[in-house]
């Protein structure tokens, strides 16, 4: 008979406290920190902190000075799912802030710095910048993913991005990519953007520069999904969660918002929110199907508007679905004909200068170009994939007359940067590969993109 051992009671009750504190040991931060836009008074800094957190708040200062301020996080914690989102004010132009997370009255080491704009308005030319920009970001989760070879491919790619010396970063749709087992489940929903922007590959990246980005199908629900997404408030919650942009759509609709940088306005749209189903006919009778959109009219009129208040060199209009590529049988925006076409009809009869697309979608890189007469071209750039599944160009789009650079089956990010003396400003983008390694180049200089005069 095998003798039973007794273990001390002092034995016991540190092997208790061991693993209570293993468990304790679990960092407090799950993701983060994150930096969103960042102005010249104010600054929005993101983490997600675990369900054991019941109070967080962020310490700052000066970078260099002894003088601290703490700012609290009010919301509620304790959820599943604990995305915060600090925006600090009373901030001075031009200056390095220093900050650091407190959870539960205790400093992590979850931290970081940020430097406010520059006030350069009629003051001096523009800063020369470069932002970053890409969409489609899988990671892999086997238990959940379709069966055969992995979808999600290199992630190490995020680390070339961070040692980038831009700006910002632009995120062009599927941030994260809901699968079958989530699409039904709003918990589903928190979990997927959850666990992806946990990915530590990730983290150095965040906090690296500024970042803002739209949704497409993927990080808004199903395949394809539009307005008829029965789960779409709690998707948009949980965007809004995870990106914390300037602002989200207005009356509670939509996600679309606009931010700037130097001289380059930002319009960062909603191609999800109002979109018709992809199979609604593009025309009735012979003729342009009105009901059939892509952004809806509410956020089609205040693109126009917003154009025509931007004075800025270059105003890119960023969207989930390529734009101008005529041969496409995928999602592309001439498949919503009454309303694209109205905004091609904006763009020839109102002075608005300095108009690019920036798209993702497609899991290949191109610019597209469509010529005007007796107005400047119109240029389409999309950049995809950042480590999802790679596409070739098939059928029609082999030999696609309207483009002017093409990278097929490879991951990539886009560099895209802002140089030049006032007047003569040029946009040059980058096509860069998974270890930063340049694939092709293309840019464009400010006076091919003016409206002509009369």
């Amino acid at each position: 008979m095998r003798k039973l051992i007794r273990m001390p009671r002092f034995f016991l009750l540190s092997i208790s406290i061991f693993f209570q504190s293993a468990l304790f040991a679990q960092s407090p931060v799950v993701a983060g920190p994150m930096l969103g836009t960042i102005e010249l008074r104010d600054a929005k800094v993101w983490f997600e902190v675990s369900p054991s957190v019941t109070k967080a708040a962020l310490k700052l200062n000066k970078k260099g000075d002894t003088n601290f301020r703490t700012i609290v996080y009010k919301g509620v914690l304790g959820n599943d799912f604990n995305p915060i989102t600090f925006t600090i004010g009373a901030l001075e132009p031009n200056t390095t802030y220093e900050y650091t997370l407190l959870v539960n009255d205790k400093p992590t080491k979850s931290g970081g710095q940020f430097t406010t704009k520059k006030l350069w308005q009629w003051r001096e030319p523009a800063p020369d910048f470069s932002f970053l920009t890409g969409s489609c970001a899988y990671f892999n989760e086997p238990a959940y993913d379709r069966p055969g070879v992995p979808y999600g491919k290199d992630s190490s790619i995020f680390a070339s991005m961070a040692n980038e010396n831009a700006a910002l970063m632009v995120w062009l749709g599927d941030a994260w990519y809901t699968r079958e087992v989530d699409y039904l489940s709003e918990w589903g929903l928190w979990y997927r953007a959850s666990k992806d922007r946990a990915t530590p590959i990730l983290q150095p990246f965040l906090k690296s520069m500024s970042h803002v980005g739209i949704w497409d199908d993927h990080d808004y629900g199903p395949n394809n999904s539009g307005a008829s997404y029965h789960l779409k408030e709690a998707s948009r919650n949980v965007f809004k969660s995870y990106f914390p942009n300037p602002s989200a759509g207005m009356n509670g609709q939509g996600i679309y918002t606009k931010t700037s940088w130097g001289d380059v306005d930002f319009f960062l749209l909603d191609d999800r929110w109002w979109r018709s189903a992809d199979d609604v006919k593009d025309s009735l009778n012979g003729k342009p199907n009105p009901d059939k959109v892509m952004i809806g009219r509410e956020q089609l009129e205040w693109l126009k508007d917003a154009l025509l208040e931007s004075y800025a060199t270059f105003k890119v209009i960023a969207i989930g679905s390529q734009v101008l590529n005529p041969v496409s049988s995928f999602d592309r925006w001439g498949r919503f004909p009454v309303e694209y076409q109205e905004l091609m009809q904006f763009l020839q009869t109102n002075p608005v200068s300095g108009v690019l697309f920036l798209s993702g979608d497609r899991h290949h890189s191109e610019i597209i170009k469509v010529d005007r007469p007796g107005f400047y071209p119109l240029y389409d750039i999309t950049v995809s994939p950042l480590t999802s599944g790679t596409h070739t160009f098939g059928k029609e789009e082999k030999e696609n007359p309207y483009r002017i650079v093409g990278i097929e089956e490879r991951q990539n990010y886009g560099r895209i940067s802002i140089t030049g003396p006032r007047g003569s400003r040029k946009l040059t983008v980058d096509f860069l590969g998974i270890k930063g390694e340049l694939i092709k180049s293309w840019s464009v200089v400010e006076k091919d993109l003016r409206v002509p005069r009369k």
